[in-house]
């Protein structure tokens, strides 16, 4: 329920308010998006909102008068009587309601219901009780998206698996009839694919790390340059022309420490993004800077290494630059999984960095992240 439909049923829910301030609170009640019904001691429904007819299907008006049981038999999963199972009337005095469940209408209908109990004394009777009623459209939605979601994760894992899979198989069956060249490609392919199971599986575990604020880094001193290079050269070995990935690095760049593998898995996930959605060529610009710490410790900027990776695709849309880095995040018909730019988000803020999405002058995307300069003190903090 949202906080103003729980001020507004409380407050319809709460003694018994006159004529005029009942109707005030009953008008501000149909203006809600959530369905509001009070249920008496002697579990006759007092009022209903129309949001709540709406939802379970019924004349609200008609809800009035009713005995709660008979006015809405709402069952759970196993087709009991909820009401029998919720008892607001009997039970432990200590209770204040129940959390939002999901029953059904005998016609069917999903409905989440929360509810609040109301007593005049504390511990004493229950008096009233405040039901919430909302529709399953935007847990459908959800489940909808998962569904989605799990459908490209089977089609990511399943296109490499296919190549392993393939490519092995060739090969154990075949391998007199090829010649070095010929095994060393199909090899490579073998890796290659190996790699982007691994980063996705990688992926996704690191998903459930930062879910559970677990996410660790282990920092150590490391080279920008070296870093990109490498990945430079992982991707012209996938097929990539060299040339198409332009490398500067201003230097003199400030000591940096950090989590090489992460370090790694951002470099990846950005050059990766850059591949698919980018288009033309690719510049990852290193230089020094400035970076204002991402956990909100006090103090003045401090020193940093930024690193940038830009390419000359159709550039990211301005209403979608504060979104495009969250959870499971993608445009609809793009068959990605949304878990790259939401780790590499996490992987910098780990480190005490940021990152931003924006657009260079010709159009294309722009993702620039920050590393604090310096060696990590025995809390493992960048001291600058």
């Amino acid at each position: 329920m949202t906080e103003a439909g729980g001020v507004a049923a409380l407050a319809a829910a709460a003694g018994q308010p006159s004529s005029s301030e009942e109707q005030v609170v009953h008008s501000l009640a149909d203006m809600l998006p959530d369905g509001v019904i009070t249920v008496d001691a002697d579990r006759v429904i007092r009022f209903a909102n129309q949001r709540a007819g709406a939802i379970l299907h019924v004349d609200h008006q008609g809800l009035i008068g009713r005995p709660l049981e008979l006015a809405i038999p709402l069952t759970d999963a196993e087709g009991r009587s909820w009401w029998d199972l919720a008892s607001p009337w009997v039970g432990l005095s200590s209770r204040t309601g129940h959390r939002e469940k999901l029953l059904w209408t005998p016609a069917g209908v999903g409905v989440l219901v929360t509810a609040r109990y109301v007593r005049a004394l504390p511990r004493g009777p229950v008096i009233r009780v405040v039901l919430s009623v909302r529709d399953t459209l935007a847990r459908q939605r959800a489940e909808r998206d998962h569904a989605a979601l799990l459908s490209t994760l089977a089609h990511e894992l399943r296109s490499p698996l296919t190549s392993v899979k393939g490519f092995s198989s060739t090969m154990l069956r075949r391998w007199d009839r090829f010649g070095d060249e010929q095994k060393r490609l199909m090899i490579e392919t073998i890796e290659a694919d190996a790699d982007r199971i691994a980063r996705l599986v990688a992926d996704l575990l690191d998903v459930s790390r930062i879910d559970a604020g677990r996410l660790q880094v282990r920092r150590q001193h490391i080279h920008i340059g070296e870093t990109v290079e490498r990945h430079r050269r992982r991707l012209s070995a996938l097929g990539l022309d060299e040339e198409r990935v332009h490398l500067h690095v201003h230097r003199p760049l400030p000591v940096t420490w950090a989590d090489p593998d992460r370090l790694d898995q951002i470099v990846i996930n950005l050059l990766d993004n850059a591949v698919k959605h980018g288009g033309g060529r690719i510049t990852v610009t290193a230089r020094p800077g400035t970076v204002d710490l991402a956990d909100g410790a006090d103090g003045d900027p401090r020193p940093a290494v930024l690193i940038s990776v830009a390419d000359e695709g159709a550039g990211i849309p301005r209403r979608l630059r504060s979104v495009i880095f969250g959870r499971f995040w993608h445009q609809p018909g793009q068959g990605n999984t949304g878990l790259g730019l939401y780790v590499v988000k996490a992987l910098v803020e780990a480190h005490g960095g940021r990152i931003v999405a924006g657009n260079v002058p010709t159009g294309g995307a722009l993702f620039t992240f920050s590393l604090p300069a310096g060696e990590p003190d025995e809390t493992g903090r960048v001291a600058p």
